[in-house]
């Protein structure tokens, strides 16, 4: 993959180079990159700058990243320029495990029995570990308290079957109004868990074998089509136009969302009309949902280890996890950071708890070094499919 890498950030090269140079006051100088919104990193420079003052011998080069993260990180590996930090998620782990570009992590004592497995087990390969998770990210159905209100409704709870979601989705959809009962987007993360909860998906455990074709992955994906082209309780892409389905949920225009943690905070600024969370409804395996984690890594190049080591042992604790988790952008990778106040703070979603009950029944998402390639091949060819009318 590396190798295919075409496009030249010249810039970017540079300034990784002139951050290697010597430094004339003797501090290391480590580099870290990292992606986020600018509310992720106004979180985020503080506590680097608060780690400066604690380790008076290292000096912090961030590099952010805002858009096409991993395509500019290729070629920092690619050029020997990667930083000593990576921030990464588990979806592009294998590959550059796969490359030998990044260090196993398994004796330096950064995970301790706070970490929930799961979340480290997305962050492994082969039974070593090559980052320490920051968050897990898992699915839940954003619900408009409103609008099931309005419709005398129960709101969708921990036994939700997929024919009782249905029901729901039905009895709140209107579309002389334009509001539809539930979200749907052609993005495979989020139709996996209706493939997962009739126990199916797209790879197979060990991430080997894809099984899209078999008839538990089918059963899955045919309820979620159908959502869409034959029971009309899913807006089509006429529908939506040029809304994401988020806008779509503050303008009321839905029902339920499925969606991860990550939207909190912008549902908590922008949403005139009462709303929480529930969790995904069940399928004849239960309630499944594909866990993934981002998380912290050192470069298998790097010179300055024991820096690099420092540093992520300083943000993945429970006190930084904690402040991450106050904005209602994550779920923490760290079961007490998770049961904090900071994250159950009672502010929206008031249900919050969901987020860790579906950790505890999620599976983390099998994943190979062409999986990327993968999901983009199969949204092509499920794209007739999703937009069919009948």
């Amino acid at each position: 993959m590396f190798k295919t890498v075409k496009i030249l950030f010249t810039s970017i090269i540079l300034a990784m180079l002139a951050c290697g140079c010597a430094s004339k006051d003797s501090k290391v100088h480590l580099q870290f990159s990292s992606w986020g919104s600018k509310s992720e990193i106004d979180i985020l420079k503080p506590m680097l700058a608060e780690f400066e003052k604690e380790n008076t011998d290292i000096k912090i080069d961030f590099m952010h990243i805002p858009q096409n993260y991993f395509q500019k990180l290729h070629l920092l590996f690619a050029s020997n320029t990667s930083p000593d930090v990576v921030f990464l998620n588990n979806h592009y782990l294998p590959v550059y495990v796969n490359a030998g570009k990044l260090e196993d992590l398994t004796n330096y004592n950064l995970i301790d029995q706070n970490f929930y497995p799961k979340a480290v087990e997305a962050m492994s390969r082969n039974g070593k570990i090559y980052a320490v998770p920051r968050d897990i990210s898992n699915l839940v159905l954003f619900y408009n308290k409103d609008i099931f209100d309005k419709n005398h409704l129960p709101y969708p709870n921990a036994n939700t079957t997929f024919n009782d979601f249905l029901i729901l989705a039905r009895a709140t959809t209107d579309h002389e109004k334009g509001i539809f009962g539930i979200s749907f987007e052609e993005d495979p993360l989020f139709y996996l868990p209706y493939l997962m909860s009739e126990g199916g998906g797209l790879l197979s455990n060990d991430g080997q074998t894809e099984i899209l074709n078999t008839t538990e992955s089918q059963n899955g994906l045919n309820f979620y089509a159908d959502l869409r082209n034959k029971y009309h309780v899913a807006p089509r892409q006429s529908e939506s136009a040029s809304a994401t389905m988020a806008q779509m949920f503050l303008q009321g225009k839905l029902a339920m969302h499925l969606s991860g943690r990550w939207l909190v905070p912008k549902y908590r600024e922008s949403a005139d009309f009462d709303w929480d969370v529930a969790p995904f409804p069940k399928g004849t395996k239960g309630s499944i949902v594909p866990l993934d984690a981002s998380g912290w890594a050192i470069s298998k190049a790097s010179k300055h280890k024991e820096e690099a080591a420092r540093l992520i042992k300083y943000l993945s604790s429970k006190e930084n996890l904690e402040k991450f988790a106050l904005s209602g952008l994550i779920v923490p990778a760290r079961e007490d950071a998770a049961k904090s106040k900071s994250f159950l703070d009672g502010k929206h979603p008031y249900n919050a708890q969901i987020f860790l009950e579906a950790a505890k029944t999620s599976k983390p998402t099998p994943v190979c070094v062409n999986y990327n390639e993968i999901l983009d091949r199969t949204k092509q060819k499920l794209e007739k499919k999703f937009n069919s009318s009948l």
